[in-house]
């Protein structure tokens, strides 16, 4: 059947196809179930259907198992034999090995190819939920943000936020009274904590060349889609990293990517794995950011599908618009465990043949309950299903392999030699070194004078003659005039005063 991709066989005796159908696949999805039930291969025998479709397919590496898909299965391997009976029970007649085009990626350059973002693409919201920042400290973060917007300077890397956010500790009287407080308390903080980012290997995300978004969605002359492997094992020792790259890409996605309405297949497919550390703790503005990009998405033909233990790891108003899904083994150990099986199953279209709580309780090890979208987007009736076999390779692959893969790449030494232009931290440093100079000479031209011109230059003159009190008021209020003129020319000049400007013209010619 052409425009699906084979899940597995369901059905009495599992030879019924149970097929995720390439138009519905941007309607997102999910992949739950306990440790050990097999969802990793779930996800692997997605990625090779729809890179066989001609999708290009990005997904991160937790455990460095998904690797594999660089290289073909073989019939040495120890479960040759159990994947050809399945294969033969489900009705997969055409099963073979075969190998994947993959390009892999790592944040920190050593697995893959370097992945880089710049502060100013990743945004204050963004940035703060990296760094765990307060009410206050976010609200010190945006004015940082928009003091390097108003006066240039380019945001690249962490020792551009560094001496920016020193800058505006130094003429926080001046910045407070324009933007609000600006404490030397919240500054300090905000160090701390790109201090800590800084440890953590935070510095390698952050700089150029900036990833192109391009180079996740090369689709290859053989008409197959590119999967794209982000190295994640190391990254998990830092979660709020992970989940915070993660969901900036989605957000670069959403806004870079034009409107395509319901595309036969979709552009891109963006696997999410471990998805409960997306909103562990997180603000409602960020939960409402990430609701708002799944549910607008897919318009962009963009399919997300998280991969979490418990269904309950994603709020429910995401949860809804999950229309695909792929439900492995729920352990009912405890009466929270059983609420959430119960949970589980109320969001499936009941089987006439079983109970939907039971099945998905007592499936086994690569056996799962599924449900797809069907004809006109409506959920299919749920089945107990035996996930197909993976054609590439179980596990992971070894150190040369990879980097044979990653040499062969379309992004291959794009992005391996970091570029330091010039940015906030060289502009502020030639700020900084322009007014010592200056200083420097004021101090070398006073100290050349004699002791008599100092005298004479520090002495108070008086000239003998008064000023009116008329004429010394228009002068004072002459001089406040202009340094109001020149105050609201310089704030005209900005970001603030373009929209001023365009409300007021706005105005003017509405009815027009």
């Amino acid at each position: 059947m052409t425009g699906s991709i084979f899940i597995g066989g369901g059905g009495p005796d599992y030879s019924e196809a149970q097929r995720l159908a390439l138009k519905y696949a941007n309607r997102h999805g999910l992949i739950a179930g306990a440790t050990g039930t097999g969802k990793t291969v779930t996800l692997q025998i997605l990625a090779e259907g729809f890179s066989a479709a001609g999708v290009p397919v990005f997904l991160s590496d937790v455990k460095g198992d998904l690797s594999g898909l660089a290289e073909a299965g073989s019939e040495s391997f120890k479960l040759h034999g159990a994947f050809t009976s399945r294969a033969e029970k489900i009705g997969l007649a055409d099963y073979g090995y075969d190998a994947f085009p993959v390009t892999f990626w790592d944040l920190f350059g050593e697995q893959g190819h370097p992945v880089r973002t710049t502060l100013a693409e990743m945004g204050p919201l963004l940035l703060s939920r990296l760094m765990e920042l307060s009410e206050a400290q976010e609200g010190v973060m945006n004015i940082a943000f928009r003091v390097a917007d108003e006066e240039g300077m380019p945001l690249l890397d962490l020792k551009d936020l560094q001496a920016l956010l020193v800058w505006v500790g130094e003429n926080r009287d001046a910045l407070s009274l324009r933007y609000g407080n600006v404490s030397t308390q919240s500054v300090g903080a905000i160090q701390r904590q790109l201090m800590v980012l800084e440890n953590q290997g935070g510095a390698e995300l952050f700089g150029e060349p900036a990833l192109e978004l391009g180079d996740l969605m090369h689709v290859g002359a053989d008409g197959r889609g590119q999967i794209n492997i982000l190295a994640a094992d190391k990254l998990m020792g830092s979660p709020r990293l992970y989940a915070t790259f993660l969901l900036w890409l989605l957000s670069e996605l959403f806004e870079t990517l034009p409107e395509v309405g319901d595309p036969d297949k979709p552009k891109l497919v963006f696997f999410f794995d471990e998805a409960h550390l997306l909103f562990d703790d997180a603000p409602k503005a960020l939960v409402d950011k990430v609701e708002q990009v799944a549910r607008l998405i897919r318009s962009k033909g963009v399919g997300i599908y998280f991969i979490t233990q418990n269904p309950d790891d994603v709020p429910e108003d995401i949860l809804g618009q999950l229309g695909n899904r792929v439900q492995h083994a729920l352990r009912a150990f405890t009466a929270r465990d059983r609420k959430a099986l119960s949970r589980a199953a109320e969001t499936y279209r009941p089987n006439a043949r079983f109970e939907t709580v039971d099945a998905i309780r007592d499936v086994g090890v690569g056996e799962a309950v599924t449900s797809m979208l069907e004809d006109k987007g409506v959920p299919g009736v749920v089945e107990r299903t035996l996930i197909r076999p993976p054609s590439s390779k179980l596990g992971p692959i070894d150190a040369a392999a990879r980097r044979a893969a990653q040499a062969s790449s379309p992004a291959a030494g794009k992005y391996e030699t970091r570029v330091d232009r010039e940015s906030a931290y060289e502009m502020l440093k030639s700020r900084a070194e322009a007014a010592a100079a200056e200083a420097a000479e004021a101090e070398d031209a006073a100290e050349a004078q004699s002791v008599a011109e100092r005298e004479f230059n520090a002495g108070r003159r008086y000239s003998g003659s008064r000023t009116a009190r008329s004429s010394a008021r228009r002068e004072s209020e002459g001089g406040f005039g202009e340094a109001l003129t020149g105050a609201l020319l310089k704030e005209l000049q900005g970001t603030t005063g373009r929209r001023l400007v365009r409300g007021i013209l706005g105005g003017l010619f509405k009815g027009r």
